[in-house]
């Protein structure tokens, strides 16, 4: 139950667990044995239902900044499209939006399996990856996004959060400033790569190793079309390996290589010479994306919870006081200018070897 600390998250997900029994029972569905799991994750609290086999996910906020019906069938697209690849979970249901459940939840597979270790899962994530990549665009992409310049949408989406650099240290900023305008420079540029399915969201963490080897995504809601070397980044850099404690591993250049190779093994020809120029690109793109939102996590975070159930709330009082101290180590690491200096580093380092 999130290690046990009363607070307004523990107080919260007591008032919730009525509420889900309600709807899974209105919806037609056994409610199974419900057990709340660790708070892990800024965005949804799960619920196993014992002796089903099944998952109950309910979210927090919305990252995506929709509201909480349009937030539902946004993962709910996300969760349909990904487990065709054999490497994501079953949606079985969504629960729509109540008084007493807000925000709604889905209700997909649990996987049974244990976190990722690196780098010896490494091939296993690059093949749930590429499989996912893999996947054949369909016609009609709504809900998910589908922007028709993934690059400049992607700027876009980093300037936002780089707004709120002011809270960084100086010389973090100046870094990150300086990746920003190389990237706009690229932006100006008629290349593009081409788009697939991607999770944006494949750090180690969100893996989990079936019986068989086989690396499960369990936890899909940024879902998009856009360029596959950004998973391929979240995957293997620094600040994504050594997010989770569970999971957490240092990689060396050596290693994110050999990922690299394996995961272009994998993809269908035609994208494997696509896609291989844009890895070192979007490997920057991802990073960026990744310290503009630690910087606006520590900017937010700080807020009162909001009263309704709209769009983001990256309030700290949603979540455990355990999960939020871990965030806050993290985010602060990650934004020290020894780290950014390591990073900013890396890029060349890694040209080397792949």
């Amino acid at each position: 139950m999130g290690g046990g600390v009363s607070g307004p998250a523990t107080d919260r997900r007591a008032a919730v667990l009525p509420a889900l029994m309600t709807a899974l029972e209105a919806g037609g569905h056994a409610p199974g044995l419900p057990e709340f799991l660790p708070d892990k994750g800024l965005a949804h609290d799960h619920v196993r239902l014992g002796g089903t086999g099944l998952l109950a996910r309910l979210p927090k906020q919305s990252q995506m900044r929709l509201n909480a019906a349009e937030n539902l069938a946004y993962q709910a697209a996300c969760f349909k499209r990904a487990s065709a690849s054999g490497h994501a979970p079953r949606l079985h249901a969504v629960l729509p939006p109540s008084d007493a459940l807000p925000r709604g939840g889905l209700i997909v597979d649990e996987i049974e399996g244990r976190v990722a270790r690196l780098p010896e899962d490494l091939p296993a994530i690059m093949q749930a990856l590429a499989a996912i990549h893999a996947l054949p665009m369909p016609k009609g992409r709504a809900p998910l996004l589908d922007p028709a310049d993934p690059l400049a949408d992607l700027l876009a989406e980093i300037d936002v959060q780089a707004c709120h650099l002011h809270i960084a240290h100086p010389a973090t900023k100046v870094i990150i400033e300086t990746h920003i305008a190389a990237l706009r420079h690229l932006c100006e540029s008629d290349a593009r790569p081409p788009k697939r399915l991607i999770s944006f969201d494949a750090h180690p963490g969100n893996f989990l190793i079936d019986a068989t080897g086989r690396a499960i995504l369990v936890d899909l809601e940024k879902a998009r079309y856009s360029a596959p070397p950004l998973d391929l980044a979240h995957a293997t850099l620094y600040t994504s390996t050594t997010w989770d404690v569970a999971s957490y591993a240092v990689l060396e250049p050596q290693d994110v290589a050999r990922a690299c190779h394996l995961w272009l093994d994998h993809l269908p020809d035609e994208l494997r010479a696509a896609l291989g120029p844009w890895i070192l690109p979007m490997r920057r793109a991802m990073w960026l994306w990744s310290m503009t939102w630690c910087a606006k996590w520590r900017a937010l975070s700080g807020t009162g919870a909001k009263s309704d159930a709209e769009g983001e709330d990256w309030a700290a009082e949603n979540s455990d006081a355990a999960l939020i101290a871990h965030v806050r180590g993290r985010v602060d690491h990650y934004l020290d200018p020894e780290t950014a200096k390591r990073l900013d580093l890396e890029f060349g380092l890694l040209a080397d070897v792949l």
